[in-house]
């Protein structure tokens, strides 16, 4: 039986740290979906479409004998998991804050769906602090992300915050 695991989020933009855990989490399945949340009432900055060509276009690669696939969901992860057939859902930590939030959602996920085992990855150190939200404020205010995102990603944030 094939390890399928589900690695969830907005990846608006997809950072280094986001694709630290999909090194990480590919060495653990035999295929990983990466499954891009699209909530009504969130406005991203990149559309679905742009962030799952970002998320390959940096991802692909990395994936070695891993099949990977993206994904968009509207609805509960452990939902987007059960279509999958994913049996691990991969989670990141970069901090002690990290850890709290999401041992909360892995014990509500893990009440709903008893098979669906969350797997926490740490963040390699030289990522840790990255988060999509500070690379969108930085970038909003003309500075240089590079360090933080693929370079392709780097770019689309250029065009969309033209300085």
């Amino acid at each position: 039986m094939p390890r399928i695991a589900l690695f969830p989020g907005s990846f608006d933009p997809v950072t280094n740290g986001h694709i630290d855990l999909v090194r990480q989490a590919a060495r653990l399945a035999d295929r990983l979906v990466i499954a891009i949340g699209t909530h009504p009432g969130k406005t991203p900055l990149f559309s679905a479409e742009e962030r799952r060509v970002m998320i390959e276009e940096a991802c692909r690669p990395l994936a070695g004998a891993c099949d990977l696939r993206c994904i968009t969901f509207a609805d509960l992860v452990i939902a987007a998991a059960r279509r999958e057939q994913a049996t691990l859902l991969i989670r990141g930590l970069r901090s002690a804050a990290d850890f709290d939030y999401e041992m909360e959602m892995a014990g509500m996920n893990g009440t709903m769906a008893a098979d669906l085992q969350t797997v926490f990855l740490p963040a390699s150190p030289s990522v840790r602090p990255i988060a999509a939200t500070l690379v969108r404020q930085i970038a909003s205010m003309g500075g240089d992300v590079s360090l933080f995102v693929p370079p392709a990603v780097a770019a689309r944030l250029r065009a969309k915050f033209p300085h």
